[in-house]
C-alpha cells in the first residue's frame, strides 16, 4: 500500500509527468490532491499497470480526488526551453488549474522548480511510493495516450497508436521514410544516428 502523504497536516498535491522521452507530441503532467487518510490498494505507478487498469483508475481518481488537473506543454515549447524545463512547466500548469490550493507539493523524480511560495519535495520513484504521485502518473499517462491516439489517426505511419511517440524502431523508420510531422520535437535526435537509442516504451 502506498503512503497517503509526505507533509504532516498540509494539503498536499502530488505531481508527475508523461512523455518526457518521446520523439513526438506534447509532454503532459498532472497534479492531484487526495483526501486526508485516503486509501486505494489498486493505485500504483502507471508503468506497473495494464492499460485497462489505468483507465479504470482514472475514473476512480477523478471521482475521489479533492482536486485534480492536467497541464500540457507543446512540442514547439519543448524545443524552445528543453524537455526538463517543459516537464516542470507542465506540472506548474497543472498546479495552476487545481480548484483547491495546495499548501505543499510532492513531485516524482529529482528535479523541480519552486512553485509560488509552496514547500516542495522531489521523490525518486515517487509514483511507486505515494498515492497522490501515483494518481498523477495515471492521469498524465492516460490523457497523453488519448492525445497520441488522436494524432495517430492523422499520421498513421508513425505507429503512434502503439508507441505513443516513444523512439521505437518502427517510429524512427517512418521518420526516415516520410520525414517529420508538425508534432515531432525537432531538438531531439529523431533518427538516433550513431547514438545509443533508449526504448522508453511502456
Amino acid at each position: 500500500m502506498l503512503l497517503n502523504h509526505y507533509y504532516e497536516g498540509l494539503v498536499e498535491a502530488g505531481c508527475d509527468e508523461a512523455g518526457r522521452g518521446c520523439l513526438a507530441g506534447s509532454v503532459y503532467a498532472a497534479a492531484v490532491i487526495l483526501p486526508d487518510g485516503y486509501e486505494n490498494e489498486l493505485l500504483n505507478d502507471s508503468k506497473q499497470l495494464t492499460e485497462k487498469k489505468r483507465y479504470l483508475l482514472r475514473e476512480i481518481i477523478q471521482r475521489d480526488a479533492v482536486a485534480w488537473a492536467v497541464g500540457v506543454v507543446t512540442p514547439e515549447e519543448i524545443d524552445k526551453i528543453n524537455i526538463l524545463n517543459a516537464s516542470i512547466l507542465a506540472m506548474h500548469r497543472a498546479l495552476d488549474q487545481l480548484q483547491v490550493r495546495p499548501q505543499a507539493v510532492i513531485v516524482d523524480g529529482n528535479r523541480f522548480k519552486k512553485y509560488q511560495d509552496l514547500p516542495h519535495t522531489t521523490i525518486v520513484k515517487g509514483d511507486g511510493k505515494y498515492l497522490s504521485i501515483a494518481a498523477a502518473s495515471i492521469l498524465a499517462k492516460t490523457y497523453r495516450d488519448d492525445y497520441m491516439n488522436e494524432l495517430a489517426e492523422k499520421y498513421p505511419y508513425y505507429d503512434w497508436a502503439s508507441n505513443k511517440g516513444y523512439p521505437t524502431k518502427k517510429h524512427r523508420e517512418a521518420i526516415r521514410q516520410y520525414g517529420t510531422s508538425p508534432y515531432h520535437r525537432m531538438s531531439y535526435n529523431l533518427l538516433g544516428d550513431g547514438q545509443l537509442s533508449i526504448d522508453f516504451g511502456e
